[in-house]
């Protein structure tokens, strides 16, 4: 891992979100997106003035055609800042062709992005597959509208969704080395459960206002890989953490930071078994193995309390305490993020504090996200730790 100095200009993250098989329950609503637009909202941690965009037809089961695509600064809603419009092309034209099950990323755009900046990305399609690709947990207001809609300053008869289609990433060019991305590997308590819809305050979105505010870190972008439901070793929804730990982490770019906070969903469905939270534990190693071997610093953090909740009973009590116990205490992180004890009601433990609590004792309320960013100490992401 290069410390100093200049280097070749490197690609970095500044904003992403995990993939996975649209459910059926998640499919774009009426008129769909085949031959119509979508207008999807997003917030960048770090800026830049060259970028490029990621979009993805992992999960499709057919070519997924690109008509015509634009980045725009947002104003709010469906709105956006037309004097800020800026085309996107692929390899020089302005319609492109993804296959199923491939990437496509389009070509380097200039473009003044100062960090926290909300963004809307929009696109016009025209065949789309059955089998969408997406992120359906955006908690983020994305706008269809019928035909070629592209420009529209806002879309006030738009159809709304609270997902997002096909979009996987954006990054930066940068030359300075100190540029760099953390990754947040998680399930619903990253992705966001009980954070406010359009309110960009998961924690990963407090950390990354916190980043930005600090002299020391505000080379520091936030890539936020949750999947609600999702889990390490099986089952869940979307690929587990296993399966998707490449491409999510080690294929991002220019990422030097990874946080783990997953295992909750394992434990609720599987606690009962013995052998869970030693397969979460050997599957944390694993993490911390592969990162290390890409000089990436591995960061863990426990699992929060779920007492009250759908998973509470004695034995998936005893599995989280174990494996918690194992984050503190083996050192085999670079460091230990205690988001538990951060949240958890000192009165009761094994629940979350009240004010924390989103209401489902599972899923942390704005309060209880923003808790968990000011845990963090700031200064794992400054130079000396790298």
């Amino acid at each position: 891992m290069q410390q100093n100095g200049s280097r070749e200009k490197a690609w970095v993250g500044t904003w992403a979100a995990a993939q996975q098989l649209v459910e059926e329950h998640n499919m774009p609503p009426e008129p769909g997106l085949a031959n119509n637009t979508l207008r999807q909202v997003i917030r960048v941690s770090l800026g830049g003035e060259k970028i490029r965009l990621k979009f993805s037809n992992e999960y499709g089961n057919s070519p997924l055609h690109i008509k015509a695509a634009q980045l725009a600064v947002a104003r709010g809603g469906s709105a956006i800042d037309t004097s800020s419009i800026k085309e996107i092309s692929f390899g020089g034209d302005k319609s492109v062709s993804i296959a199923p099950g491939e990437v496509v990323v389009s070509d380097t755009l200039d473009y003044e992005l100062p960090g926290l900046t909300t963004m809307a990305i929009t696109l016009y399609f025209g065949e789309v597959p059955a089998d969408l690709t997406g992120h359906p947990g955006s908690r983020t207001t994305s706008y269809i509208m019928p035909g070629k809609a592209l420009a529209a300053r806002e879309m006030s008869t738009a159809i709304c969704t609270d997902h997002w289609y096909i979009i996987s990433g954006l990054d930066i060019l940068s030359e300075d080395p100190e540029v760099a991305a953390v990754v947040a590997l998680g399930d619903s308590i990253t992705d966001g459960r009980g954070s406010t819809t359009n309110g960009n305050d998961r924690w990963t979105d407090v950390l990354a206002d916190r980043l930005q505010a600090d002299s020391a870190t505000v080379k520091i972008g936030v890539l936020n890989q949750g999947i609600g439901g999702n889990r390490v070793l099986r089952g869940g929804l979307g690929p587990t953490a296993l399966s998707r730990f490449e491409r999510d982490v080690l294929d991002q770019s220019g990422v030097r930071y990874l946080i783990v906070f997953e295992g909750v969903n394992d434990i609720g469905e599987e606690g009962h078994e013995a052998e869970t939270a030693e397969e979460l534990i050997q599957a944390y190693r694993l993490f911390i193995e592969k990162a290390h071997e890409q000089g990436i610093l591995v960061y863990g953090a426990t699992i929060l309390p779920f007492g009250g909740s759908q998973y509470d009973n004695k034995e998936n009590e005893e599995t989280r305490l174990k494996v918690n116990h194992w984050i503190r205490n083996s050192g085999a992180f670079d460091a230990v993020l205690d988001f538990a004890a951060a949240v958890e009601d000192p009165e009761e433990p094994g629940k979350l504090y009240n004010l924390y609590d989103c209401g489902d004792h599972l899923h942390l309320s704005p309060a209880g996200y923003k808790k968990l960013a000011e845990t963090i100490d700031l200064a794992l992401f400054r130079t000396e730790n790298r």
